[in-house]
């Protein structure tokens, strides 16, 4: 028998795992053992998102920013005006704001990608604070600061109303977030996928043996823009409100918090530590509804100080331990 090459070891190591079924046995028992959460469960869901299309540019790229929230509030506003003005059906609705993040991402990215470092860095936020303040100023369009209002979102499939008790919109976001994140799988475990991770480890290497360094950062700059923009679609259906919040800062801060404590580069991190952040969040501001960022601030200095690679790292180097002392 012919010993397997790497080509078939590679295919052989990203085969689906049980276990990578874990998340969502998980997330259809939370639907009937929580189902006064629901709404905090479809938030989740949508921050999963969020954080999966962050992983893409920040994990497998390498490419820091702190403006990811630029394309998820284009994804937002642009779902919000469409379901105001066009139609309120909401897979068209997710095309739309899928195709407006993706636009602005490639022609931002076009620009921002050819810096490196903290120019980079700096630029990301430039283009979320210049979108905010546009959204802002176009208050006919937009609300302004009030926030877009009268978003009426039409039954899924013509039969399933969005219920005051987020039944519908949780399964919603999970089938969403499930066909995401199979894309996502198979895009990083492709060989595009493994080559943003050549060029986040050694760009100049990749240019060498011939690989197009800048047409890939891009590609997955503006696929990563596009998910954004589905999460904030999502987010504007099952609230059927967008404000500016959505183009803040702090949102862009908190997406890469959970990231941080999931786990960067490892595709599930996106899955734990945005639901880690969001229950940490909603019980410490009901203890302490003041202070609660300062608990979570404390939370990822003890993450990034003892628990490098986030909570998946953790869990590594657990079973790791436990194999060495079998």
């Amino acid at each position: 028998m012919a010993a397997a090459t790497p080509v078939d070891r590679l295919i052989r190591a990203h085969r689906l795992r049980l276990v990578e079924l874990l998340p969502w046995v998980v997330a259809v028992i939370g639907y009937f053992a929580f189902a006064d959460y629901l709404s905090l469960g479809s938030q989740i869901l949508i921050m999963i998102l969020f954080a999966m299309s962050l992983d893409l540019v920040v994990g497998y790229a390498g490419i820091v920013t702190l403006g990811h929230a630029a394309f998820f509030g284009v994804g937002a506003y642009a779902a919000g005006i469409y379901a105001v003005h066009v139609s309120g059906e909401p897979f068209s609705g997710l095309l739309v704001g899928a195709v407006a993040a993706a636009v602005v991402g490639l022609v931002s990215g076009a620009v921002i990608l050819r810096t490196t470092g903290l120019t980079l860095l700096m630029l990301t936020l430039a283009v979320t604070s210049l979108l905010s303040a546009a959204a802002n100023d176009a208050g006919s369009l937009t609300g302004g600061a009030d926030g877009l209002q009268g978003v009426a979102i039409d039954p899924i499939l013509g039969m399933f109303n969005f219920d005051m008790f987020g039944r519908v919109a949780y399964l919603y976001c999970l089938a969403v977030l499930f066909i995401a994140w199979l894309f996502v799988r198979r895009l990083v475990h492709a060989p595009f996928g493994r080559s943003l991770v050549g060029i986040r480890e050694n760009a100049v290497r990749m240019h060498a043996i011939g690989a197009p360094v800048r047409r890939r950062l891009l590609t997955a700059y503006t696929i990563s823009a596009a998910l954004a923009g589905i999460a904030g679609a999502l987010l504007t259906q099952t609230t059927q409100f967008v404000g500016l919040t959505v183009l803040s800062f702090e949102r862009s801060g908190a997406i890469l918090i959970m990231l941080v404590l999931g786990g960067a580069g490892r595709l599930y991190g996106a899955f734990i530590g945005a639901t880690l952040y969001m229950v940490a969040q909603d019980q410490l501001a009901e203890i302490d509804p003041i202070f609660w960022d300062f608990w979570i601030g404390l939370l990822l200095v003890l993450i990034v100080l003892f628990a490098r690679g986030g909570a998946l790292g953790v869990a590594d180097r657990a079973l790791l331990l436990v194999r060495r002392r079998r």
